[in-house]
């Protein structure tokens, strides 16, 4: 017997559906908040469809139909608005991180064959770019917006009245911008489906406020951090970044907040600080158990809500639900902030499937899975060994339409209408999906085994001494077998605060032996850590802030 019920949700053939839906619904209720000269400025759902409308209605009007824009800005509302209107009846929209260097942007608008750049980037960026790409500033969008409306007024029903095709592509996400260039077409239906999926199996409505802290051109927060609340009424705050959170948090008070496992876990570390330094840990545990044994799971949030409302002011005071994308959270921290009253979740971002390809419920869920597959969706398992690990793969309507421009990558990952998603895990007998690594880091260790090393990275993350951790196959002394190093990037300060001011070496030494010790005592023999490195810069990243595995390779493989 199911242990859980889908929620009711409402699902939209296209995007221009959705947004006049909530415009009629939700009407002059705040969709986003946007802080201006220290003060934020509400637009209403009504509003914005109306924006939506008039942009698209003047970039029409411009000859423009049909053309592919890039979108290069910070989160704001104009970002919204050129991207609903792109997308439903002008063109193809492509998000792109306004970080990129000049060399980089113009590298992506030639590989995505950019027509338009629709941007807020200084005039010396835009300089830079060659060819005969039109663009257009954020700055401009509020004159474009009044022509718009004056056309329609004057009865231009040219925007208005283009249907988008549901399986056309609408948007191209670039997972990178270097030789292997990946740009995932996705169309409304992939979207739509998404959303419509997500809300069965998490509830957010107009009850809610999002804030939104991850960069909009990221797959995930485009759909879950911005058409998710406008398809459910959920306002959306945007944030001023990472250095402002926590004023923020305060501010905004938001009910709903979409992050990496970083962000969560450095938010509750700070309350676990905070419990310490005010030395109430046994009061704090004892409330815990209490709310925990209440029966009746609407009296415990109610009684959590009361109980710890002062640990989560600093919050805002309003959080309910968290949920975590990107990569594996510590348990405990899950565990944490449900005792407090906060419902944490994570999720399974692949941007191949329309950001999400798996979720927790948010009343059923396990803390070590990235969740369950959507309900009208499969996940399954390629090639499985005898301990039912295999390549993930997926199937459903968010599966992309393929890669732009690449029909070599495409064949490689779909196939017979499923996506080989590169991920090795296995399902429980629930249907709850757990990752285990990726098939291009497996390491064939000296016992023979394919090993993927987050397992072993993950472990190493977890403790307060390790800011970052890779684990890499390096040949022994004899050159005839690989052992694993663990290469360690250490949090300086946290190391003498524990070990006193400048440790000797011997004594970090030690203490870094305790900790590989103890990681190993949890793994079997042949993924057990055979030595370390520490590497005393922050390992190198991409431009999305992932590792880069094959320099750090290259650089201890023959340490």
């Amino acid at each position: 017997m199911k242990r859980y019920q889908n929620h009711e949700a409402v699902r939209f053939s296209t995007l221009k559906e959705l947004y006049h839906a909530s415009a009629e619904r939700f009407g002059d209720k705040p969709l986003f908040f946007q802080k201006q000269n220290q003060t934020y400025q509400a637009k209403s759902f009504r509003q914005y469809a109306a924006d939506v409308d008039a942009l698209g209605t003047a970039l029409c009007a411009k000859g423009l139909a049909g053309k592919h824009f890039l979108l290069v800005g910070e989160n704001r509302w104009e970002w919204a608005i050129a991207y609903m209107a792109i997308a439903c009846g002008v063109g193809t929209v492509i998000p792109v991180n306004p970080k990129l260097s000049p060399a980089a942007l113009a590298k992506l608008a030639k590989t995505a064959n950019a027509d338009v750049i629709v941007h807020n980037l200084p005039s010396d960026v835009i300089s830079t770019l060659e060819g005969e790409t039109l663009c257009i500033s954020f700055d401009e969008l509020a004159h474009l917006i009044r022509n718009g409306n004056a056309r329609l007024a004057a009865g231009d029903r040219t925007f208005l009245e283009t249907e988008p095709d549901a399986d056309a592509v609408c948007t191209v996400v670039f997972s990178s911008v270097g030789t292997d260039a990946r740009g995932v077409m996705l169309s409304q239906r992939n979207l739509c489906f998404n959303l419509f999926e997500t809300s069965r199996m998490v509830r957010i409505d107009e009850k809610d406020r999002l804030l939104a802290v991850l960069p909009m051109h990221y797959a995930v927060q485009t759909v879950c951090g911005f058409l998710w609340p406008l398809s459910r009424g959920c306002s959306v705050v945007f944030g001023e970044g990472l250095r402002q959170l926590s004023r923020n948090l305060r501010e905004a008070r938001p009910t709903v907040l979409l992050g990496i496992p970083l962000l969560l876990e450095t938010m509750y570390a700070k309350i676990r600080a905070s419990i310490r330094r005010e030395n109430v840990e046994k009061q704090i545990q004892k409330r815990i158990d209490f709310s925990n044994a209440i029966p009746n799971p609407d009296a415990g949030r109610e009684a959590k809500k009361h109980l710890f409302s002062p640990l989560l002011k600093s919050f805002g005071g309003n959080l309910r639900l968290l949920i975590s994308i990107g990569a594996l959270t510590d348990p405990d921290v899950l565990k944490g902030w449900r005792d407090l009253g906060v419902s944490a979740i994570q999720a399974y971002e692949v941007t191949e499937c329309a950001a999400l390809a798996a979720i927790n419920r948010d009343g059923f869920f396990k803390d070590l899975s990235v969740g369950m597959a959507f309900p009208d969706s499969i996940i399954d398992i390629f090639d499985m060994k005898e301990d039912g690990t295999g390549e993930i793969r997926f199937r459903g309507e968010n599966l992309m339409k393929g890669y732009y421009n690449r029909p070599d990558l495409t064949e490689k990952v779909l196939r017979g209408g499923w996506l080989y998603t590169g991920d090795v895990g296995y399902l429980d007998e629930e249907g709850f999906l757990f990752v285990i690594g990726k098939k291009e880091n497996a390491i064939v260790h000296k016992s023979g085994e394919e090993i993927y090393p987050e397992e072993q990275e993950w472990l190493l993350n977890r403790s307060p001494l390790v800011k970052e951790s890779i684990v890499i196959g390096r040949a022994n002394a004899t050159k005839d077998q690989v052992e694993l190093v663990a290469v360690l990037h250490l949090d300086r300060e946290e190391c003498e605060r524990r070990l006193g001011n400048n440790p000797s070496a011997k004594l970090l030494d030690l203490e870094l032996r305790r900790l590989i010790s103890s990681i190993n005592g949890s793994l079997p023999a042949h993924k057990r850590i055979d030595s370390f490195v520490i590497c005393d810069e922050p390992f190198p990243k991409t431009v999305s802030h992932r590792i880069k595995r094959d320099k750090i390779t290259a650089t201890f493989a023959q340490c």
